[in-house]
């Protein structure tokens, strides 16, 4: 079946490759990007773009009900400057704010336009010590300090809204760390890696597999168990595409 989808975050790492994929499954595409030069980029692919600020909340409502999506995929981050020590303070708590203010607005957004699923981007090397290969009913690591407190704060406030939003079916896909295509690395990095591409792919499959929840979307590793997003999604982290 397909549907039209509202994905945010577009001309990101995930959504550069999650976008052909919608569209090769014969999905009709809104796609975000805060830059009139990206939207020219997305024209290219055959992705209707919007040129919003997930901060504006009145406009990102105005784009969200006016295409009517059946599904919102959720892909925003801001890590600009994250691996330059001197800025990667700044960087993660601007992406904090998005997973909190923006995943809000969204979610409001996507409500009032009537969607009935949406996907958003998580991480999954956020649990606390201990219990490894940590399952999704593992707690997040609530008593970290410093940079790691921001991070976990703000995936804990996107989390909340994705699964306890009525009548929406939020599917949370907690991310490894990203390897592949616009990463800067093409081997896997950290202990939870995951390729772009196959973490595209869960998006993918989200859209009308698996029910409302957390899924560990990672490479097969010590600290994360992903056996759940096999099972239910139908999974593989060896998928990559073909461009």
């Amino acid at each position: 079946m397909s549907y039209r989808i509202f994905l945010a975050g577009a001309t990101g790492v995930i959504g550069r490759r999650l976008a052909p994929l919608l569209l090769d499954a014969g999905h009709a595409v809104v796609g975000t990007t805060r830059s009139e030069a990206k939207a020219e980029e997305l024209r290219a692919l055959h992705i209707e773009p919007v040129v919003v600020d997930v901060f504006d909340a009145q406009a990102l409502m105005h784009a969200v009900v006016s295409t009517r999506p059946q599904v919102v995929i959720h892909q925003l981050t801001d890590l600009t400057g994250i691996l330059d020590p001197q800025r990667r303070a700044a960087a993660l708590v601007r992406n904090a704010r998005i997973r909190e203010e923006g995943t809000h607005n969204l979610l409001r957004a996507a409500i009032a336009a009537g969607a009935r699923r949406w996907v958003v981007q998580s991480i999954a090397w956020m649990y606390a010590p201990g219990g490894e290969p940590h399952s999704e009913q593992h707690p997040l690591d609530f008593g970290a300090d410093g940079a790691r407190a921001i991070t976990v704060r703000g995936i804990a406030a996107l989390e909340k809204w994705a699964l306890e939003s009525p009548p929406l079916e939020g599917l949370v896909l907690r991310y490894g760390q990203f390897y592949g295509p616009g990463t800067g690395s093409d081997i896997p990095q950290g202990a939870v890696p995951v390729h772009v591409d196959a973490a595209a792919h869960a998006a993918l499959l989200a859209i009308d597999r698996g029910e409302q929840g957390i899924y560990n979307i990672a490479e097969p590793n010590e600290q994360v168990a992903t056996e759940k997003a096999r099972r239910e999604l139908g999974w593989q982290p060896d998928f990559r595409l073909s461009i």
